[in-house]
């Protein structure tokens, strides 16, 4: 028997003893998630007591989101996934028919991770035609690059309804809905809402632009500038509040101003949209991706796979929120953050966007904006190019994907105070649907070292992991995760730690829950 053939044995024998009580048998499995000693150094140990981590918040039931792309409904070109052969197409994209938002598959996956907000936009959402009749025409009208048929939109409202996600979208603003004066007109978006609603939908919530800050590059008007957007916004808000009063204004929706920074000539600052806009938003939403990938900034991009797990890239969520904020504050003080689009890195996704190296920056983010008080973050995208959640041919499910499902059943929206701890990054909130219950979320990025969480209570341990970094493939407590034959999800079965030390290996993610920690805060 091999090392690797008797490991998955032992975790298998621990998983079963559980019910009938095998401490020491479960002790052994957990030893070998965090490998032998003499591979791994151990680290100062960080003492919780789950029963008294106070209240810092609540978050949205919908927090965990994520982003269909218009062009993925319309079909067109996307970001080519890196591996295409280069040389059946040297550009930076690939032509993709739509994505069949009935397929079972899809809509079993999507419908793990309920309830959720689904937004439907991106860039080219801001030149796509809504078509005002069953007929859709073949060709763009002018001033338009792409045709949304009511047929693909209905596909968009039927996925909706079925894996229990509410819509949130935004408006075209290129030159074919605009007057002779250049002016934003309301006739498509008056047209999407009443057909949407026509068909038993809802659009929950909407953005006026994708990505204002790069208005030019999203297809506005040649000179477009802060003073035509803050016109046009307002125009776009009265017609919200005359129309649609239970929508939920987002704005600005801006990028490029932090880590991934972008500058050109027309780049417009969220500061001048702002304030030519003045107030009309309920939620304030911003865009973030912590690096350009290799597709846009060329070999081998703003962020190496050798920096991955670094302090540096992970808070780069951080320092894109406090910018954001800053100006929530100054022009929005109050209204709730939503980050409605982000992902490892722009322009789909670096190589390593779609295994396990960067499912540590994928939970770490969560936790770091829970703990910050955003209420929705919306991943880009579910199943395109290389940061999608799910492989867009085969929608295999990715490791992101398992790290979202279990964030999705173990993550409540109460969100307790961990505090701070060297060694591992450490979240906390309120069990989903277990009251007084707690689940940790421990994320230990160091390559080699063991990192030790005393808890003073008996917990029930998740453990991820992979053989290697960048692996497609996770393992669940020793055990590879994948969808049976049926596309039925696995069962996510837990091991259970007696109290005391608990021990996070090197370069894995622990989720821990404690049913018995009656945290006032989690009645």
């Amino acid at each position: 028997m091999t090392r690797s053939s008797g490991f998955k044995v032992g975790i298998g024998i621990a998983s079963a003893a559980l019910g009938i009580g095998a401490p020491a048998i479960a002790a052994l499995a957990i030893a070998a998630l965090v490998g032998s000693g003499k591979t791994a150094a151990q680290v100062a140990t960080a003492s919780v007591d789950p029963s008294r981590l106070p209240r810092l918040g609540s978050i949205d039931a919908r927090f965990q989101s994520y982003n269909v792309e218009m062009v993925e409904v319309t079909g067109g070109r996307f970001w080519k996934p890196y591996r295409t052969p280069a040389s059946t197409n040297p550009d930076l994209h690939a032509d993709r028919a739509p994505t069949d938002l009935s397929n079972p598959r899809l809509r079993r996956l999507a419908a793990a991770l309920a309830p959720a907000y689904l937004r439907v936009s991106g860039t080219w959402a801001n030149s796509t035609y809504f078509a005002e009749s069953d007929e859709a025409p073949s060709t763009p009208p002018g001033g338009f690059s792409a045709v949304l048929s009511r047929e693909r939109w209905k596909s968009v409202i039927d996925f909706a309804g079925a894996v229990g996600a509410e819509i949130v979208t935004s408006m075209a603003t290129s030159p074919g809905v605009r007057d002779t004066a250049g002016r934003w007109q309301s006739d498509q978006a008056r047209h999407l809402f009443a057909y949407t609603r026509s068909v038993g939908g809802r659009i929950v919530a909407a953005e006026f632009m994708n990505e204002p800050t790069l208005a030019a590059m999203g297809g506005a008007p040649q000179g477009y500038d802060a003073a035509a957007y803050g016109r046009d916004f307002n125009a776009f808000v009265a017609f919200i509040r005359a129309t649609e009063p239970d929508a939920i204004v987002l704005g600005p929706g801006s990028i490029g101003e932090t880590t991934a920074r972008l500058s050109s000539s027309d780049f417009i600052s969220t500061r001048d949209l702002l304030a030519a806009s003045g107030p009309g938003i309920d939620a304030f939403s911003y865009h973030h991706y912590g690096a350009l990938s290799q597709r846009c900034s060329g070999n081998p991009g703003q962020i190496t796979p050798e920096a991955a797990l670094s302090e540096a890239w992970l808070a780069s969520t951080d320092r894109t929120l406090a910018y954001y904020r800053s100006l929530r504050d100054e022009f929005a003080p109050g209204k709730p953050i939503w980050l409605t689009e982000t992902a490892e890195a722009a322009c789909g996704g670096n190589p390593w966007a779609s295994t396990f190296l960067d499912t540590f920056r994928y939970l770490d983010q969560l936790g770091r904006l829970a703990r910050a008080g955003v209420q929705m973050v919306a991943h880009n995208t579910l199943a395109a190019s290389d940061y999608g959640l799910l492989d867009e041919t085969t929608l295999r499910p990715r490791p992101n994907y398992w790290a979202a499902l279990l964030w999705r059943r173990l993550m409540g929206t109460i969100v307790l105070d961990a505090g701070v701890h060297n060694g591992m990054h450490l979240y906390a909130h309120c069990r989903r649907g277990v009251r007084g219950a707690v689940t940790l979320l421990a994320v230990n990025t160091d390559r080699t070292n063991v990192a030790t969480l005393r808890l003073p209570a008996t917990s029930e341990r998740y453990t991820l992991s992979a053989d290697e970094l960048q692996s497609a493939d996770v393992k669940l407590n020793g055990t590879a995760l994948e969808l049976d034959p049926n596309d039925d999800l696995p069962r996510l079965a837990a091991l259970r730690s007696p109290p005391g030390p608990v021990e996070i290996g090197p370069a894995t993610i622990t989720f821990l829950t404690v049913a018995d920690a009656e945290n006032p805060a989690c009645d």
